[in-house]
Parts: structure tokens; sequence; C-alpha cells
């Protein structure tokens, strides 16, 4: 099986041994996106609702370099620190995404990388 690697300067580069996104077959796995901005790799802002706008920002931008929309999102994985802000993630996506939403897992965690409050992997389908 081949691997195509997508990496693009609109996501933040990667923080270690990974790929932005990875694409086997007509699937692709985005690697969970944190709220820095890309031209700085720093934290957006402290203001949750932001930083989650961001990470959006983020993931959109790797989907396009994959060759896709969030259209093509068929799973998102969230990770909070506090799942008081999960109301704040439902109101984003209800503006970033069309019905049929893709499938979702929330998962409350103690920490991330860079002491964000919000991280968001998902996988895309590209096929027909």
């Amino acid at each position: 099986m081949t691997r195509k690697i997508f990496n693009t300067d609109k996501a933040p580069s990667a923080i270690g041994a990974y790929s932005q996104a990875v694409k086997a077959g007509d699937t692709v796995y985005l690697s969970g996106a944190i709220p820095l901005v890309p031209a700085t790799m720093e934290l957006v802002s402290d203001d949750v609702k932001t930083q989650i706008v961001q990470v959006f920002d983020n993931l959109e931008a790797v989907c396009v370099a994959a060759g896709g929309s969030f259209d093509h999102v068929v799973k998102l994985t969230v990770f909070l620190t506090d799942l008081a802000d999960f109301p704040l993630v439902n109101e984003v996506m209800e503006q970033r995404f069309s019905e049929p939403y893709p499938a979702r897992a929330a998962i409350g965690v103690a920490s991330l990388p860079r002491n964000v409050a919000v991280e968001v992997e998902g996988v895309m389908y590209l096929g027909d």
C-alpha cells in the first residue's frame, strides 16, 4: 500500500515525528490540530472559543491541502481539558460543517500539548 503525505504552511507545522495528514487509499487521516497560529506557532488566545475556531481553521487547511474539505470529513475526535467547553465545540461545528455531520467523539483529558484547551483529529474520505 502506498501512502501520500500532506503538509501545508496554512496550518501549524508538525511538533514532532508525524505528518499533518496521511492518505491511504481513499482515506485521509488528519493529525490532531491545536490552536496555534501557523505563521508564528504561538497560541491564538487564552479564550477557549477562539481556540476552537483556530483548531477548525487549521484542520480545514489540512483538509484542503489533502484535496478535500469539511464535506469529506467522516469522523472527528475532540479532546478537551474541560468538558464544560463542549457546547462551544457544537456551536463552532454548526457554523463550519453541514449536515449530515461527521461522526464524533469527545474526550476529556488532563492536558494537551502547549497547554491548549482543545485538540481535534479527524478522518476524511475522498472516494465515491
